[in-house]
């Protein structure tokens, strides 16, 4: 049961492939401080015998690699990776990053597929792959794919909120399986088993969508009152009993160590600290003072609500990206303290582990954090793959 990780970062897919009882035979990352948190955690501290290739996978030889580790073609279980992702970004207007060479690494992902002949592999990346302005990369992969003697299975976007990530993250998957492996028992995506709390499933008895409270530690008495009273009662129909026992039912997370390395945040300016302070639970960069509108929203300008605000408590947390550890960038505030959050809390709504330690500058290390597959969505959908995949030959043997 082995697997290799191409554009590994962190190692957020290798850690869940781990978790899945996978063994990580080889992954690539050209970003060296991303690789030494790699190696510090998978194989260092999880003790996976993983040759880890710091380098540019342009200049990586497939069939070099799979003669190192040993393999006849068709032996490795699995293929994951996800290609750098700012090329197919779905923020980019009109025809930019049509011609980004990162595009490119899309297809060079395929080129270990074609080398190994793995029993499946699965590709993530932003949903922006699927614009109509990528198509061309999209068909080209997946003509290669077909061609070469795989089925593409699923090609579509998933949500990391529906499989328990206290985060609201959609991203796109490729999952494509050999034609000689039994798939009668593949069930992909597996069945999401978190919901809307509005949904009928959660009535029934389902869980619902963990909040961005998880990762904080618990709400105070005198918090929940604030709350109700700055947020509930003015912002929604709730009752104050209804918000009370909301708010009291919330998801929360042990405090963070304070030795964490990770347990650092962004110093604001003492302005800054002035403007978080006028910015109300739950609030967004508009709820802030009128005197601390910056100049580019000026004028009644509408867009980029989210910048300088605050988490929103009771439901997922929006998309942790590489900027969550500098509230410009997002509602990457802490929910009721006046500076961003930490790195670790960012690690925690990507379901990292706390011993999960990550290296560089806090900029590298949230690079790191928002590039990475949430662990908890990574295990889920490797599960589902390797209990789904049987070699016919096998049957047939």
């Amino acid at each position: 049961m082995s697997v290799i990780d191409l554009f590994a970062g962190a190692g957020g897919f290798s850690l869940a492939a781990h978790q899945a009882g996978l063994n990580v035979l080889a992954a690539i990352e050209l970003d060296k401080t991303a690789a030494t948190t790699y190696r510090k955690n998978i194989i260092e501290r999880l003790e996976q015998k993983t040759h880890l290739i710091n380098d540019d996978i342009l200049k990586v030889s497939p069939s070099e690699l799979r003669e190192k580790l040993g393999l006849e073609k068709g032996e490795l279980q699995l293929i994951l990776g996800g290609p750098p992702c700012q090329g197919f970004s779905s923020h980019r207007i009109k025809n930019a990053g049509v011609d980004d060479p990162r595009n490119k690494l899309l297809l060079r992902y395929y080129d270990f597929v074609e080398e190994f002949q793995p029993n499946a592999f699965l590709v993530e990346n932003v949903s922006g792959l699927f614009w109509e302005k990528h198509a061309n990369y999209l068909n080209k992969f997946k003509k290669l794919a077909q061609e070469n003697g795989y089925i593409i299975h699923f090609c579509d976007t998933l949500n990391a909120k529906d499989y328990g990530t206290p985060q609201n993250r959609k991203r796109a998957f490729i999952l494509g399986t050999r034609f000689d492996v039994n798939v009668n028992d593949l069930v992909f995506p597996p069945t999401p088993d978190y919901f809307s709390p509005a949904s009928i499933e959660v009535k029934q008895g389902r869980n619902a969508w963990r909040t961005g409270s998880a990762v904080f530690e618990p709400l105070t008495s005198e918090l929940i009152e604030k709350y109700i009273d700055v947020y509930f009662r003015p912002y929604t129909k709730m009752t104050d009993e209804a918000a009370r026992k909301l708010l009291q039912g919330l998801e929360s997370g042990e405090p963070i160590d304070e030795n964490d390395p990770c347990n650092i945040h962004m110093l604001p300016t003492e302005k800054m600290k002035r403007r978080f302070i006028s910015t109300r639970l739950n609030g967004s960069r508009t709820d802030a003072a009128p005197e601390f509108e910056l100049k580019c929203h000026a004028n009644g300008y509408s867009g980029h609500k989210d910048v300088y605000g605050r988490v929103i408590i009771h439901q997922p947390s929006n998309t942790i990206t590489t900027g969550c550890n500098n509230p410009s960038k997002g509602r990457f505030v802490h929910p009721w303290k006046h500076h961003g959050f930490t790195l670790r809390h960012a690690a925690r709504l990507q379901t990292f582990p706390d011993d999960y330690i990550f290296t560089g500058n806090t900029t590298e290390q949230a690079k790191q954090i928002g590039n990475a597959v949430p662990t908890m969505l990574g295990y889920k959908l490797i599960y589902s793959i390797i209990n789904g995949l049987k070699s016919k030959k096998c049957i047939e043997c």
